[in-house]
């Protein structure tokens, strides 16, 4: 039914706006327009998309859930009152009313997927008959508006406002609303261990007992273990990816040929698309165990799994990010400061280094952020190159962790999620949260200082 009605939707518009073009340039031929022809029909368009849409928004969950309600009538009242009863009967009325259903269905299972049917039909057909009548209404209303002195141009750009201003609003509104998911159940967490605890424990080992009858560890919630994880892996890609991307992207915007660039470039980027769980793969099979014998044979105690391995990677898979954004950055530089550094006699080298860099610094500093959010968000990497051990150690040789393959570990498969070793994956998503939001703070405030000294 959504189709045939987007389709009667679009028919009306194109006909709308036809029409109403063509009634503006008729009126041309008599009298001065105020707006062009085509903004008169898109007038119109407008005056049909607008009542439809809105008619299909609130109309269709409104009949989706008359038709659920009616159809589980025939049930027991219990099924009802019970989520997990209540799915199954739908799941089992759906799949019989679009004839998927699999086995002899009862008397009652039956008769409410009759009704299902039945109602689904009804309530559908009037959406779309009552979507075409206020179609036709709204074009009604937008020929009835239209004559030389209306001013259509201003209707529509304020339209188009409106629904970029909704756009706009989408991702403002998905970060609220992920902010106060995780806060809620960080709230619950933090009703069950102590905040103390939490932020400043130095033992991670968040297995619990789900049930009273059930043996199992009381859990340990301290996150230092996972922060310094977190840090030393972070800090080993990034003092990998940071010269790399650097050097790489002042070679690309300042001594490359136009012809090595064109190709030498994709092939560097080509680092951004390579799945993690690949790099991954990499990190454990190939470069972990030769980290180890490498270290064996020089009397060192080295994991199969180590932050050294998983750091490296993820240094390799952040390069683009550097490189990339500090290119662009660097061939923002006006070249009239080149020109200058080079008329007051400077070399090239002296140039990139006293002129370029300053009066890029800003946007290299941005780079190095986002490149090190990313390395803070990344799991694959670490889940198979790490380990999940939450060690409090700084040495690079040994296993450790980091928040999110806690997190991933603690939700994977059925979980108990009115426990603390569940509710504690929402609150490492807050700390998370805050602390790639400390990054991003630091670096618009870098920004803010050092762009002004060179606008």
């Amino acid at each position: 039914m959504v189709y045939l009605y987007l389709a009667g939707l679009f028919v009306l518009v194109a006909v709308g706006y036809l029409f109403g073009r063509a009634r503006a340039k008729a009126a041309a031929d008599t009298e001065a327009l105020h707006s062009r022809p085509p903004y008169h029909g898109a007038f119109v368009g407008l005056s049909i998309i607008a009542p439809m849409l809105l008619l299909l928004v609130i109309g269709l969950p409104i009949a989706d859930r008359m038709i659920v309600n009616q159809a589980l009538q025939t049930f027991d009242p219990t099924v009802m009152s019970d989520d997990l009863r209540r799915g199954v009967a739908l799941r089992d009325i759906t799949a019989l009313a679009t004839g998927k259903y699999t086995g002899e269905p009862t008397l009652a299972l039956r008769q409410a997927a009759d009704t299902y049917a039945s109602l689904r039909a009804w309530t559908y057909n009037l959406i779309l008959a009552g979507g075409l009548v206020v179609g036709l209404l709204g074009a009604a209303f937008g020929f009835r508006s239209l004559s030389a002195s209306f001013r259509a141009r201003n209707h529509v750009e304020r339209a188009v406002k409106i629904l970029l201003l909704a756009a706009a609003s989408v991702a403002v509104l998905t970060t609220i609303g992920i902010v106060f998911s995780v806060l809620f159940e960080t709230v619950r967490f933090f009703e069950r261990v102590s905040p103390f605890e939490f932020l400043f424990g130095l033992q991670w080992s968040p297995q619990t007992a789900i049930r009273a009858d059930q043996a199992g560890s009381s859990g340990a919630f301290g996150i230092v273990p996972l922060v310094t994880g977190t840090l030393l892996i972070t800090g080993i890609a990034i003092l990998i990816a940071g010269p790399i991307g650097l050097f790489a992207a002042i070679y690309m915007a300042e001594y490359a040929t136009p012809r090595f660039r064109a190709f030498a470039k994709p092939i560097l980027e080509i680092l951004a698309g390579i799945p993690t769980v690949v790099l991954g793969f990499f990190a454990a099979l190939t470069l972990a165990p030769i980290i180890r014998e490498t270290g064996e044979s020089m009397g060192l105690n080295v994991a199969s799994e180590s932050a050294l391995a998983a750091g490296i990677v993820m240094g390799m898979m952040i390069i683009p990010f550097v490189s990339s954004l500090s290119d662009d950055v660097i061939n923002a530089v006006p070249q009239s400061l080149r020109d200058g550094s080079y008329a007051m006699g400077a070399t090239r080298s002296e140039t990139v280094k006293k002129v370029i860099l300053p009066a890029a610094f800003s946007g290299i500093v941005s780079a190095m952020m986002l490149a090190i959010s990313r390395a803070v968000g990344e799991t694959m990497i670490v889940v198979m190159a790490a380990g999940l051990a939450g060690n409090l150690t700084f040495n690079p040789l040994a296993a450790v962790t980091t928040f999110t393959v806690q997190i991933k570990t603690i939700l994977v498969g059925d979980q108990e999620f009115d426990s603390a070793k569940t509710l504690a994956a929402f609150a490492l998503g807050f700390v998370l949260f805050f602390f790639t939001l400390t990054l991003n703070i630091i670096a618009m405030q870098i920004v803010k200082r050092y762009r002004e000294q060179y606008d």
